[in-house]
């Protein structure tokens, strides 16, 4: 299509909704974020580029995909299953549930090859077993409920977050400086970015959040001085992007972290050749979900589990250890 100028608005979505009234402003947006839409061969992922008369837009609409999620040969590295459950310690590159910009290859297209038609239909046709979620790109240790007794145990357990039973979630995340204390809480509610949708925020009026943390290891930069951090973090609630919102408020956001700790790229330069090497081989932010304890919704039993470091964060923690 070519914009012609008189729209009404320059606006790239806004445009497109005079040239395309078959597709939703939703869907259109939807479209314009996941790169699927060209502007002179170029593609542009923001919704309120201004464009100009005589413009060429190209839409590359996806097949439409299918109502429910389909089963794919996505291997698994599961820790733990029965019938009532099954944990997995997910790779980083894995979205867990699909969602527009990601309709397969999700966790969930996984679990229905892996599981059949056992997982719990609670969570509705989309996220079948999901009582939780992890970020795509932090690895660790997930849940999900096989059956729909096991997800409403497991639901109301992640709703109480240990605070009258045994759950537990921690976190392994390594951070720009370190904290000034050894310890200590996060307790600053979140809720949507007033600006940017797709980002979190504190903010007074949001949702409870309540995040622990402790300073398990100190690291020096090239001139000897603290540059960075790692800590263990427990999670009391069990917000959107919690811990990587609370460790920015804080002023230590996670290395590796392009939404929330931009503002910290140049300290880059103050880590030694090898640690400068293992964050640009890291390519996400640095956040590991290392332990998962739950009562086991039939027996009653406290399961404990422990997952190490994934090899990338393996690196980039032995190569913040060298000092040269």
């Amino acid at each position: 299509m070519t914009v012609r100028g008189d729209e009404g608005s320059r606006r790239l979505d806004r445009v497109l909704a005079v040239h395309s009234p078959d597709l939703s402003r939703s869907r259109l947006k939807a479209l314009i974020l996941a790169g699927q839409v060209h502007v002179g061969g170029s593609p542009v992922r923001d919704p309120a580029y201004h464009v100009s008369a005589g413009d060429t837009i190209t839409i590359d609409v996806p097949p439409a995909a299918p109502a429910e999620p389909e089963g794919e040969d996505i291997p698994l590295d599961i820790v733990f299953e029965d019938g009532d459950l099954i944990v997995i310690d997910k790779p980083k590159n894995l979205v867990v549930h699909p969602a527009a910009g990601h309709e397969t290859g999700t966790l969930v297209n996984a679990l229905i090859a892996h599981c059949g038609a056992s997982l719990s239909g609670i969570g509705g046709v989309k996220r079948p077993g999901i009582v939780h979620r992890l970020d795509k790109d932090t690895t660790g240790l997930m849940v999900v409920a096989k059956n729909d007794r096991a997800h409403q145990s497991l639901s109301a357990q992640f709703a109480d977050h240990g605070r009258t039973g045994e759950m537990r979630r921690g976190y392994m995340a390594f951070v720009w400086g370190v904290p000034n204390r050894k310890s200590g809480t996060i307790n600053e509610p979140i809720d949507r970015h007033p600006h940017t949708r797709e980002k979190m925020a504190v903010r007074q009026g949001g949702r409870e959040a309540v995040t622990h943390w402790e300073v398990l290891e100190t690291f020096t930069g090239k001139d000897g001085k603290p540059v960075a951090s790692l800590l263990a973090c427990q999670l009391e609630t069990g917000r959107t992007h919690q811990i990587r919102v609370h460790l920015a408020h804080l002023g230590h956001p996670l290395l590796g972290d392009e939404v929330y700790g931009s503002g910290f790229k140049t300290k880059a330069r103050q880590l030694g050749p090898e640690s400068q090497k293992a964050l640009t081989a890291l390519g996400r932010q640095a956040l590991h979900a290392y332990l998962l304890v739950l009562e086991h919704p039939g027996s009653g039993e406290i399961l404990h589990w422990e997952s190490g470091l994934p090899e990338d964060l393996v690196l980039l923690e032995a190569a913040l250890r060298r000092t040269d």
